[in-house]
């Protein structure tokens, strides 16, 4: 029969013998390790004026909002895709074809989709940066400007009614959703 301890079994079997120490490869180095992997939990800073803020920076803010965008869009438009090919598909279709209508349809519309989000979190980022800076203030005003502004610009091209309708949607999301988190913060204890 087999020593169990060879094999592992559990940590309550394994009884140090008396007069005998486990061994440790590392206890004669003097290598400061605790220097090494001891890392500080707290952000660091290149300056001491970014210590201060309480938000992130336009870069951050930037690439976090296109990011979103683009990967909510991309997956919502993926959805839209498949849930077309699938309605599109015909009786007489081989398995072949299906999965190529489905797989074109949701690229096809996740790109489409995933695009005008980005484009969306890119302006609104932009201008909601540029009113931080501009009114030297971190506020709801802000976002609601940046909303206004964001749904404006990206209809602009369709005339300026379209524009201002787009521009007071945009403002209305942006106001309800800085409501809903204020609610949020108040009465859900988190």
């Amino acid at each position: 029969m087999a020593d169990p301890r060879i094999f592992g079994g559990d940590d309550g079997d394994r009884r140090q013998e008396p007069g005998r120490r486990l061994y440790n490869p590392y206890q004669d180095l003097q290598i400061p390790y605790r220097n090494l992997y001891d890392l500080p939990t707290s952000p660091e800073f290149l300056f001491q004026e970014e210590s201060v803020a309480q938000r992130r920076s336009w870069g951050e803010n930037l690439t976090y909002y296109t990011g979103v965008g683009y990967l909510s869009g991309a997956v919502a438009g993926a959805g839209l895709g498949l849930h077309r090919a699938v309605r599109a598909a015909e009786p007489g279709d081989t398995l072949k074809i299906r999965i190529n209508r489905v797989l074109n349809s949701s690229g096809q519309d996740g790109r489409r989709i995933g695009n005008r989000l980005g484009v969306i979190g890119l302006l609104y980022a932009g201008l909601e940066s540029g009113m931080v800076v501009v009114r030297d203030s971190d506020d709801w005003i802000n976002s609601v400007a940046a909303g206004l502004g964001t749904g404006a610009l990206f209809k602009a091209a369709n005339g300026p009614r379209s524009a201002a309708v787009a521009g007071a949607i945009g403002g209305l999301m942006v106001g309800a959703a800085v409501a809903g988190k204020q609610v949020l913060k108040r009465y859900v204890p988190i």
